[in-house]
This record gives C-alpha cells, structure tokens and sequence, in this order.
C-alpha cells in the first residue's frame, strides 16, 4: 500500500507525535536517505523521505528506527539506522502497533505487506511471528517505554546510549 493511499496527512500526524516529519519527495531525484533505493523511504536526521508510491511499510519501518534508536544514533542519522537484532525485531513489532493507528492500514494489511516485502521470520510469516513469538520484541518496548502494558505506544522515543 503506497503513502498516499494510506493517507499521508494522517501519517504526518501519528509521526509528528515522535517528532518525525514526513517529507514527500516528488522530484525525479534520488530519494535522500533512503538504504535499500527507490522506493523505500529514507532517514537523515530528524526527516522520514518518502515519495507518493513509498510502501506505507517502509514509511513505518524506517519511522520506528528513528523511535527505537537511542539519543546518541538519532543524533548522528543519515540513511543507515543501525541498531542490533533485538532492536531490528522491536522495530517490526512497533511498525504492526502503529499500522493499527492509521485508518485503512492496520496490522492485517502490514503483516501481508511485510510478508511480500520479504521479511523472514521463523515461524514464515509477519502475523504468525507476531502472535506466537515475538514476545522478547514486545517485552524490549516496554522496558524502553515504547509501549505501555497494554501494547499500546506511548508516542515518546527511546532515549540513552
């Protein structure tokens, strides 16, 4: 599903609550910051480049790398997030919760759509590894304060080192 069928001014608005502005790129130029290439969105600093046909996928993605980086990394960001395995796995399960906040999208819609991007997960798919093993996942953004005991997201950033 692109940005834009997603609805970007609502995008905007959830992403604006971790102090993320979306920047939508029209021009025929490369997209800034972006690791894997046109389409995929792109991060340098505090600004999530996307164009009209970026995945609502990678739009999340990448935005949760930006809310589960620590200070130090969001300080210094442009292009490569980084972060470890549990990191990477946070990100996966935090981009589903934030799927369920945008009208049309929600976690049904980006499982499928992790699930075609090619994420590989043990269990074979997004939703299966969601429900049945991705308790460490939830269990590191709640000790970040990512989310609340109830998984829901707390709309603040990791912060430390």
């Amino acid at each position: 599903m692109p940005c834009t069928e997603a609805g970007l001014p609502v995008l905007r608005q959830l992403l604006a609550r971790y102090d993320l502005e979306v920047v939508l790129i029209d021009a025929p130029t490369p997209l800034p910051g972006s690791f894997w290439g046109d389409p995929e969105a792109g991060l340098i600093g505090r600004q999530l480049f996307i164009r009209p046909h970026t995945p609502v996928q990678s739009a999340l993605h990448e935005a949760c790398h930006y809310i589960c980086m620590d200070t130090r990394r969001r300080a210094r960001l442009h292009t490569d997030a980084g972060g470890g395995y549990d990191e990477e796995n946070a990100v996966c399960y935090l981009q589903i919760l934030l799927a369920d906040q945008l009208p049309g999208v929600g976690r049904q819609r980006m499982w499928q759509d992790m699930d075609r991007w090619g994420y590989s997960f043990r269990l074979g798919s997004a939703r299966r590894w969601f429900e049945e093993d991705a308790g460490e996942a939830c269990q590191w953004l709640l000790e970040q304060g990512l989310i609340d005991q109830h998984q829901h997201p707390t709309g603040r950033l990791r912060m430390g080192e």
